[in-house]
């Protein structure tokens, strides 16, 4: 049986499944929060350690402006009414992605969750807000030229990218029925088992999860062997 230490989830179709509701883009968000907390909650009695969500990437600021807005006012207000919670449930957040063009106040938001739940243990949360993989990549290259690092191997490389200190992840999920990466942890999925959902993000439950984890831990995994 497989060991199953990180997911990351492409949480794809929320906009959509608020128009197919007659309703707006935002409203299908304010929905998909509801998933996420689910699967939080599932991620903590599986005893996953790292859970990755995709929350907004380097190419989502091409949205409307209202819906960007609507997204960083959902982060804020989300954060700010459950920080006590998040702390109790022994959840851990960290960032992954560019503080550049984030709203000041998201900034300060995000580093103050981020220090006060430092030292927690149950599971590791990680945000990748205004990230793209190639962006990681290129950024990780600059640091091995800022220092002047003439040897590159995997193992160095590995090191400078945001995902510094976290495994792989051995689950990439992606909901909305589209099959692509979408620039999203590129060098650390090499080797993830990728599980493709037609459902859009608020319709994905967790029985839903519960199956892929459970087809994750019968699968033959070879990483090259026989």
């Amino acid at each position: 049986m497989n060991e199953l230490n990180h997911v990351a989830i492409i949480m794809d179709g929320n906009g959509r499944w608020g128009l197919k509701r007659k309703k707006n883009r935002n409203y299908g968000h304010f929905k998909g929060l509801k998933t996420v907390e689910l699967i939080i909650k599932e991620s903590i009695n599986k005893k996953i350690p790292f859970l990755t969500l995709y929350t907004f990437s380097t190419e989502n600021w091409k949205r409307p402006d209202n819906e960007i807005n609507f997204l960083f006012d959902l982060i804020r207000k989300y954060i700010k009414k459950n920080i006590k919670k998040i702390g109790k449930q022994g959840i851990k957040v960290n960032i992954l992605g560019k503080k550049k063009n984030l709203p000041k106040d998201i900034i300060k938001i995000l580093q103050n969750i981020k220090k006060k739940t430092v030292s927690n243990k149950v599971i590791t949360i990680n945000l990748a807000l205004n990230y793209g993989s190639k962006e990681e990549i290129i950024h990780a290259c600059r640091q091995f030229n800022k220092k002047n690092i003439n040897t590159i191997n995997i193992k160095n490389f590995k090191n400078k990218l945001y995902t510094k200190n976290i495994p792989d992840p051995d689950i990439l999920i992606r909901t909305g029925g589209t099959k692509r990466l979408s620039n999203f942890l590129l060098w650390q999925v090499a080797y993830a088992e990728i599980f493709f959902v037609d459902k859009l993000w608020p319709d994905f439950s967790v029985i839903d999860y519960v199956k892929i984890i459970n087809k994750f831990k019968g699968i033959k995994r070879n990483f090259g062997k026989i």
